[in-house]
C-alpha cells in the first residue's frame, strides 16, 4: 500500500506528470556524459570480468560524502592495487600495506584488506563474482543485494576471523545497501550508456533502487515514498512504486532521482 491506495492504482493517483518528469530526468542524467564526474568511470576503465566486479564494489563502498573526493581517493586506492586489482588481490599484495593508511574518511587499508581476504576466497572458487551468484541462485530471490551480501559476509567473517561494518553492511534486516544496491545497477543493467551490464546472474527487474538522503527527499515530494527512515523498507517501498513504471528495469529512475535538484 502506498498512502492507502492500491500500487496497481498508482498511475492514477500521481498522473503523468510525475512519469514524465522521471522519464525526462532519467534520459538527461543518463548519458556518457555523466561518466566521467562520477565513481562509474572506474569500473568501466577495466575489461576483465573480475577487474570490473572487484573495483565496482570497492568504488561503490567508497561513494559516499563529496564527488570529488571520492573520485579522488577511489583513484588512490587503485594505484595502491597497481591499477591491476584483480592481479594484486590474487597476489596477496593487501598484506604488504600499512593497516592504518587512510584511504577515505573512515576506511583504511586494513578494511581494504578484510575486503580483499574475502574476495580473494570467492575468487579462488568461483573465478568471478557473477559466477558466486550464479552458484547460489541469487537471480531467484527477491531481494538479490541482501542475500548476496549476507553471503559474502560469510566468507568474510571465516577468512578474517571476524566481522567489519566498513566493507558491507552486517544489519541486513535494517540496511539500505545503498552502495551495493550501486554497485549491481553498474553491473546489470545493460543498456549501454553509463552502465556496463555485465553481469548475466541477476535480472534488471529484481535491481533496487539505491537510496540515500538526497533519492529519499526527491522520493518523498514527489509522493513516492511515505515511510521518513532510509531503511531497507522504504528501498522496498519506493522500488515496489517503480516498477509499476517499468517493471523491466525500475532502477534507470536512480538517474531521475539523483538528478532532480542536483543537475549534472
Amino acid at each position: 500500500m502506498i498512502s492507502g491506495i492500491e500500487l496497481g492504482n498508482f498511475m492514477d493517483m500521481v498522473g503523468n506528470d510525475i512519469r514524465e518528469l522521471l522519464d525526462s530526468e532519467a534520459a538527461r542524467i543518463n548519458n556518457p556524459g555523466f561518466i566521467e564526474k562520477d565513481p562509474v568511470q572506474f569500473p568501466r576503465r577495466f575489461e576483465k570480468i573480475q577487474d570490473i566486479e572487484i573495483v565496482s564494489f570497492l568504488a561503490a563502498n567508497l561513494a559516499w560524502g563529496n564527488r570529488k573526493m571520492i573520485c579522488r581517493d577511489i583513484e588512490k586506492m587503485l594505484s595502491l592495487m597497481d591499477n591491476e586489482p584483480y592481479q594484486y588481490m590474487m597476489e596477496k599484495g593487501y598484506e604488504d600495506l600499512e593497516p592504518r593508511l587512510n584511504i577515505h574518511r573512515t576506511f583504511f587499508a586494513e578494511h581494504l584488506q578484510h575486503f580483499l581476504r574475502g574476495f580473494r576466497k570467492i575468487y579462488k572458487d568461483f573465478g568471478s563474482l557473477d559466477n558466486f551468484a550464479h552458484s547460489n541462485n541469487i537471480g531467484e530471490e527477491a531481494a538479490p543485494a541482501w542475500k548476496l551480501v549476507e553471503l559474502i559476509n560469510e566468507i568474510m567473517l571465516r577468512e578474517n576471523g571476524g566481522p567489519s561494518s566498513r566493507c558491507l553492511p552486517l544489519n541486513l534486516k535494517q540496511s539500505a545497501l545503498k552502495r551495493v544496491n550501486m554497485a549491481l545497477r553498474w553491473l546489470v543493467r545493460d543498456d549501454g550508456i553509463v552502465d556496463l551490464g555485465v553481469w548475466n546472474s541477476i535480472p534488471k527487474s529484481k535491481l533496487y533502487i539505491p537510496l540515500d538522503v538526497h533519492v529519499g527527499n526527491v522520493s518523498r515530494e514527489l509522493g513516492l515514498l511515505t515511510r521518513k527512515a532510509n531503511d531497507r523498507k522504504s528501498v522496498e517501498e519506493l522500488t515496489r512504486v517503480l516498477r509499476q513504471l517499468r517493471p523491466d528495469d525500475p532502477a534507470v529512475y536512480d538517474f531521475a532521482l539523483f538528478g532532480i535538484g542536483v543537475g549534472e
